[in-house]
């Protein structure tokens, strides 16, 4: 059989799409394999998200495209959906529970217990003061019941407490109006409620740095004392906020090997690459503001990134989920952070929401 120049073409633009998703106007094509089917084998793959971009066509699709689980960027925490003691704000949350379940989508709690964004009224009374450590507990137990007990069958796991271990080398715990009132307790009781509300709950401890070794070391003692006291925590959460040298290889698999050793389920529950040497500081090898992604740097992002889901690959017995912080480089928390004025591209697809290097090395394997 003769083909024509024009059905060869043709064939060949059939054979390409089949193999690589095609996107148009930033809109990828439906039914090309996503992020989360290479990676079916593996983990899930997540995704942090605004009830916003679920009423957006074009991130809606894409997000169900590379994503089957989901986490609220801030629609849960305390602040955002307790604002008042007597009034809750449910919808933002709402909508992203009720999407998750329309598409069968697995949903991650995020998050009960921290020192950023919980509203004032948690720790004060009326008259300004500090409440007794029998009025804070009361009050994070109505909240999490409250709030674990409307999603109670729907979100599958909770980070339960949020960064509480110092970030200072001679203490254990962050000194955080939490600790101040109710010591340590906070912590165990925090557990204890959220177990209560939803027995079936995957139960996580999340923090970040948790591949520095001093750090590292201080979680390991907390969650370690935790399990030996029968304090229902399962699993732990990496933040993975990283950068384009940190962590190596060697940390990462040793935090993993570690954490294993307790019997704990390990998730990646906020990873993104920052294109900075310290994705927590200021670089001081570039001026700020800077918003361009250079290839250089693309190039050790990407590399980066390969490196990382090799060692996710290897450790898939311990790794329950993987969760990227934000859907693209459109927009991304570390936008001005900590650089104000300074644009960063952290993650696996550009603005327009097409694949980077990174995605391609990702998938690869």
């Amino acid at each position: 059989m003769i083909l024509t120049y024009k059905a060869i073409a043709r064939n060949l633009f059939v054979l390409a799409a089949s193999l690589f998703p095609i996107y148009v106007f930033g809109q990828v094509h439906e039914n090309q394999r996503g992020l989360k089917d290479y990676y079916k084998d593996y983990f899930p793959i997540g995704v942090a998200v605004t009830a916003k971009q679920l009423s957006d066509s074009v991130q809606k699709n894409f997000i169900l495209n590379h994503f089957n689980s989901l986490t609220a960027e801030n629609a849960m925490k305390m602040g955002p959906i307790h604002p008042e003691e007597n009034l809750f704000f449910w919808k933002d949350a709402d909508e992203i529970v009720a999407f998750a379940q329309e598409h069968n989508l697995k949903v991650r709690g995020h998050t009960l217990c921290w020192h950023n964004q919980t509203p004032k009224w948690m720790f004060y009374d009326k008259l300004g003061n500090l409440v007794s450590k029998e009025v804070l507990l009361q009050r994070l137990k109505d909240h999490i019941y409250a709030v674990v007990g409307r999603y109670r069958n729907k979100v599958y796991a909770w980070d339960v407490v949020n960064e509480a271990v110092s970030d200072e080398h001679d203490q254990l715990l962050r000194n955080s109006l939490w600790y101040q009132i109710c010591g340590e307790d906070f912590i165990y009781k925090a557990f204890q409620y959220a177990h209560e509300a939803d027995p079936k709950a995957i139960l996580f401890y999340n923090d970040y740095n948790t591949e520095n070794p001093d750090k590292r070391q201080r979680i390991y003692k907390l969650l370690k004392k935790m399990r030996d006291n029968g304090v229902p925590v399962q699993a732990i959460g990496l933040q993975a906020h990283w950068s384009l040298d940190d962590p190596s290889q060697e940390r990462l698999e040793s935090t993993i090997k570690l954490f294993a050793s307790l019997d704990l389920k390990i998730q990646i529950t906020e990873l993104d690459v920052s294109i900075y040497t310290n994705g927590n500081q200021q670089d001081k090898t570039v001026s700020a503001p800077v918003s361009i992604l250079t290839a250089e740097r693309e190039q050790q992002q990407a590399e980066q990134y390969s490196m990382i889901f090799k060692v996710f690959r290897n450790y898939k017995k311990y790794i329950s989920g993987v969760t990227f912080w934000n859907l693209s480089d459109r927009y991304s928390w570390l936008d001005n952070f900590p650089v104000r004025g300074r644009k960063n591209y952290p993650l696996l697809f550009d603005t327009q929401l097409k694949p980077k290097k990174a995605y391609w090395n990702v998938v690869n394997f």
